[in-house]
């Protein structure tokens, strides 16, 4: 152990021995050094080096991080980035965001209006008149400033980044696109320190992706689960199987015999691309029409509202449908499910961080939708990298505030969202070493969303529900050489993100501190999936891109038939249904060639995380709401679940 000086405590930095010319010698030459480098004290914000980060391949095939192969972009070549702005007074706001959720609490369910939270958590107009100027005198033009002040989105060139955070923008080729990301943390003045907490649009190397599972020749591709085999699963009573279902029939299935329809609900989800008529959401519109059409039980004069976010990238023209098959399985799946009085299509203009997450507080800072829907999902360490995470987590403690609830989607790829293949697809795990290396998604890792993973659901010859396992379809060829993928429930631990305090006791046992997901699952399996309208035809589709938007429907009905004032209820949730564990479907286990399937990783071997019979999980979270016993059991107790 080395010794410390004198009265030096430990944490303190000590100089080594050193005479008093060499001292002054040494600060004079960092003085200049600094000056030289950079003209002023910079401090490094929540986004890291990016390229850093990226492992990629070279020209001879070898996996190398991007840093290797990348060269300089043109300093002229014009970027727009966002700036996450810290919340004042966060600590409050963590106080508030348990009391606002804890019966008899003086704050129980005293939401914030967008107004309300702006004046007591975001920054200040001084803090962002400060960036402002200093984005103004790096170069940046164009700048706009988000309604509740946590975000500005400026356009500027990689010149103009380089002066502004203190790094450069370097280009190389990535998984089939030429992409970019920063070679250095983002930095800003060390007058910007306390106000600034990330800087995004720097990479787009790394992307969000749809969370579906289509297979577009409508067969059943094999797959092998535990010792291998035909994919094909069975439910572990025998009374049931495994069958593709209108969406329409969904409700029913879990439960809904009473619950009305959510009519007076508005929920949202987000999506991605165009809204013009050949354009992906634009396609999803019609898609919708003719779900409706073919549907003649639904109100037939219902449409979705499409709201563009300005300053979210522009899509692409090559791609313009791109996303058309995950948005309208969120639309048809929801509406199906929910009935609500409005369905809200919050649009982005690429599936980039920046753009997701200026969507993301869109709906957040309109204020109208209880209830938003994500079927998207990135490797969180990237998310951490970039700064998106800690940006999402910011909008996502000001929907909880608000009454919001973020129904997010965990993943296809079992516990190895980060292991992808030459062309981006997760799952592949590919060696023995990966295989070990969990992971999760984000933005289903925030303790300020619900997580949702999936199923694989077996149901009656009659259709009504038999039962449900873990969401896991064995591994497939992904198309690119040899890599092959796995397709399962997204589950585990964030690396990052402390469990929350109403999920510490769920945890309790599992060797983990940090948060867990899911929180709940639904149905997600392709041979369960659900039948969508698409203008290319009828498609069956699966994944916890339709989980997700089922749980959203569903507590559209549970929100419309309690007054619109259930807010967040993840702390209702594991306090109920620990306790009740009759109010859900549990999610148990599936035989697969005599195999007990109940894990979501590559094999029993390497299984992942594991499903309880009864209780939480990180493979299925709770399982899934029976709606009419929740719906009743709210009624039944206002203390936890208030109905007005």
């Amino acid at each position: 152990m080395k010794s410390k000086a004198p009265g030096a405590k430990a944490g303190d930095f000590v100089l080594p021995r050193m005479s008093a010319l060499a001292v002054a010698l040494s600060l004079a030459c960092a003085t200049m050094g600094a000056q030289a480098a950079t003209g002023t004290d910079w401090v490094t914000t929540k986004t890291q080096a990016h390229l850093l980060n990226v492992h990629t391949v070279d020209a001879n095939g070898a996996e190398v991080t991007a840093d290797k192969i990348a060269v300089d972009l043109p300093q002229g070549e014009t970027k727009r980035i966002l700036v996450s702005l810290n919340l004042r007074n966060e600590a409050d706001l963590d106080k508030f965001l348990v009391a606002v959720h804890t019966p008899g609490d003086a704050l129980y369910h005293k939401y914030l209006t967008p107004e309300q939270f702006a004046a007591k958590y975001s920054p200040t107009q001084e803090q962002v008149n400060a960036v402002v100027a200093h984005l103004t005198k790096s170069g940046f033009r164009n700048i706009d400033v988000s309604s509740n002040r946590t975000l500005i989105s400026a356009e500027g060139t990689v010149g103009t980044v380089k002066e502004a955070f203190n790094t450069s923008l370097k280009t190389f080729s990535h998984q089939g696109r030429q992409v970019f990301a920063n070679d250095a943390p983002a930095q800003v003045p060390h007058e910007l320190a306390e106000i600034v907490g990330s800087v995004l649009g720097l990479q787009n190397a790394s992307m969000h992706h749809p969370l579906n599972m289509i297979r577009k020749d409508g067969k059943v591709a094999q797959a092998t689960l535990g010792k291998g085999g035909s994919g094909t699963q069975a439910s572990s009573s025998g009374s049931g199987s495994e069958t593709t279902h209108n969406p329409t029939a969904l409700p029913a299935i879990y439960g809904d015999v009473t619950t009305p329809a959510g009519s007076t609900a508005v929920v949202g989800t987000i999506a991605a691309g165009s809204a013009s008529a050949k354009g992906a959401v634009g396609l999803t519109v019609s898609d919708f029409a003719t779900f409706i059409k073919n549907n003649p039980s639904l109100p037939q004069t219902f449409k979705p509202t499409v709201v563009s976010v300005p300053n979210t990238g522009t899509p692409n023209a090559s791609t313009s449908a791109s996303g058309e098959g995950e948005w309208a399985l969120d639309t048809q799946v929801i509406y199906a499910v929910g009935q609500p009085k409005q369905l809200i299509i919050y649009t982005a203009g690429t599936m980039g961080d920046s753009d997701l997450t200026a969507t993301y507080n869109a709906a957040v800072t309109a204020n109208v939708a209880s209830a938003v829907n994500v079927s998207l999902g990135e490797c969180e360490a990237d998310a951490i990298s970039s700064g998106s995470q800690a940006a999402d987590d910011k909008v996502f403690k000001q929907a909880v505030s608000q009454g919001i609830t973020f129904s997010v989607a965990a993943g296809d790829a079992g516990p190895y969202n980060c292991d992808t293949d030459s062309e981006g697809n997760p799952g592949v795990a590919s060696t023995t070493a990966k295989r070990k290396k969990y992971d999760v998604s984000e933005p289903a890792s925030s303790p300020y969303v619900i997580a949702v993973g999936g199923t694989a659901l077996f149901t009656t010859s009659s259709g009504a529900y038999s039962g449900q396992a873990v969401w896991n379809e064995g591994t497939q060829s992904t198309g690119d050489g040899n890599a092959v993928r796995l397709w399962a429930t997204g589950g585990g631990f964030s690396s990052d993100e402390a469990a929350p305090s109403w999920q510490t006791a769920a945890i309790v046992g599992s060797g983990h501190t940090t948060r867990g997901l899911p929180d709940v699952a639904f149905n997600a399996a392709y041979d369960s999936g659900v039948m969508i309208y698409l203008s290319s035809g009828l498609q069956q589709i699966g994944g916890t891109s339709e989980a997700a938007p089922i749980f959203t429907g569903v507590w559209a009905r549970l929100e419309s038939a309690h007054g619109n004032n259930l807010g967040f209820p993840a702390q209702a949730f594991y306090k109920t249904f620990s306790a009740n564990p009759s109010l859900v479907f549990p999610v148990t286990n599936a035989t697969v060639d005599g195999d007990s399937v109940e894990y979501n990783g590559w094999s029993s071997t390497y299984p992942g995380m594991t499903a309880n019979a009864s209780g939480w999980s990180a493979a299925g979270g709770f399982g899934s709401l029976n709606i009419d016993k929740v719906n009743a059991y709210i009624t039944a107790n206002p203390s936890v679940f208030p109905a007005k």
